[in-house]
């Protein structure tokens, strides 16, 4: 798909800084490096290192961000940031995020090569785990960041190790994280993997978000009545589990039915259990938890709505309690500027990128960021859609293209953001 020739960035130089990222992993575990773990460190060097030969300045900012600047032509009119992070999930992160770090630093790259200077500094950040951490949280950098990292969460304790000391551990200052919402920002851009296989399927170049959806869990208890599973005829039981499977074949239904809409829709019942759990007993309760996904607000609360009827009419029809569902959390979904998203359409008509506008499923530090800035993110394509795994592969030469946006949305960006500052 991608096109590497006649190119202002380097394929070279991105591929060199995602092989380097991969060498550093757990023993047998490809590719494994999460926050807050012995190897996180030693990424955390090599990024510093490829920053800094770049002529980069480095810090780490009080939520743990590494960040390196290049200093704009005028003082004080904004910082235009670029980036991703470098954590990874468990058995599987050899793109996912590290791709947007690699390109955004190509860029700074690409502009020094080019001998091209902007009016605004230039950041590129590496968050601390944006994947759900040894702590059960996720996005602690950009939260912080933002200046939304909730204060409580610093008392988090894995194996000994609190959340606070973690973060100062990489460099951070959690004492000053309460203040650091970032108020220089003038627009955030975020490379990705898409993490799915449209862009694939359909044999394009980029995606450009237009929405990050918004994720809901709920969780719904139902109550059966536990009896002998060989001596009770079948029409006098209220099976909790028999109730729960309508559940969750009614959850699919709605879903399918939601996701043919405008927007992007998902819901799955990602967790299950029961009690008691034993062969020859009825089973007397089910436990599911949804995770829902919606690009628009009004889908998830027609989708929470139809739960709530469907689980009404399955208790009357089964003879089970069902307790009305539980929203256990909740975010809303975070659009992507409109002035961005038209610069990343002329971006890659500039570097002949074919693209389409389409929705993230998925959850990134640019949700996060959104609450500070104009924020914005553009997908590239990933081998099956495959991600969170081993096999997760992306193209340099279609990495190198969404750096190539990336290069001309920032070129453009400084120029209009220049403008209206005047």
């Amino acid at each position: 798909m991608a096109r590497a020739s006649n190119l202002p960035v380097d394929p070279a130089r991105i591929a060199e800084v995602i092989d380097g990222l991969a060498k550093l992993t757990e023993p047998g575990r490809p590719y494994t490096r999460r926050a807050f773990t012995a190897l996180f460190p030693a990424g955390r060097d090599f990024l510093d290192g490829r920053f800094r030969a770049a002529g980069l300045e480095t810090r780490v900012d009080a939520a743990g961000n590494l960040i390196a600047r290049r200093p704009g032509k005028k003082p004080g009119l904004g910082t235009i940031m670029l980036g991703s992070h470098s954590d990874t999930v468990p058995d599987g992160g050899r793109y996912d995020g590290i791709a947007g770090v690699a390109a955004a630093l190509e860029v700074a790259q690409a502009l020094a090569d080019k001998g091209i200077d902007l009016d605004h500094d230039l950041e590129i950040v590496d968050f601390l785990a944006e994947e759900v951490s040894i702590f059960g949280v996720s996005c602690i950098g950009s939260r912080g960041m933002a200046g939304v990292l909730p204060a409580d969460w610093l008392s988090r304790e894995r194996d000994g190790l609190t959340l606070e000391q973690g973060i100062r551990d990489v460099g951070g200052d959690p004492a000053r994280i309460a203040g650091e919402a970032r108020k220089d920002i003038a627009a955030f851009l975020e490379l990705h993997i898409e993490q799915g296989p449209v862009l694939e399927t359909e044999r394009l170049d980029i995606g450009v978000v237009t929405a990050i959806a918004g994720i809901t869990r709920i969780e719904i208890i139902v109550d059966g009545r536990a009896d002998h599973a060989g001596t009770t005829p079948m029409g006098s039981r209220a099976d909790a589990l028999a109730a729960a499977a309508r559940l969750v074949s009614g959850i699919e239904a709605l879903a399918k039915s939601l996701s043919e809409g405008p927007g992007h829709f998902t819901a799955t019942v990602g967790e299950f259990a029961i009690e008691p759990n034993a062969a020859n007993v009825v089973p007397s309760r089910a436990r599911l938890l949804i995770d829902a996904r919606a690009e628009e607000r009004n889908a998830m609360d027609l989708f929470a709505a139809s739960v709530d009827q469907l689980a009404d009419g399955i208790a009357r029809e089964t003879g089970t309690t069902i307790a009305p569902p539980r929203r256990i959390s909740e975010n809303m979904p975070t659009p992507g500027d409109p002035l961005l998203l038209g610069v990343l359409d002329a971006a890659c008509e500039t570097a002949g990128a074919s693209h389409r506008r389409m929705a993230s499923g998925a959850g990134h530090d640019t949700a996060f960021m959104a609450k500070v800035t104009r924020s914005a993110m553009i997908f590239v394509p990933c081998l099956g859609g495959r991600s969170h795994a081993p096999e997760e592969f992306a193209e340099t030469d279609d990495i190198a293209l969404g750096a190539a946006v990336l290069f001309n949305a920032v070129i453009q960006l400084d120029e209009t953001l220049s403008q209206e500052s005047v």
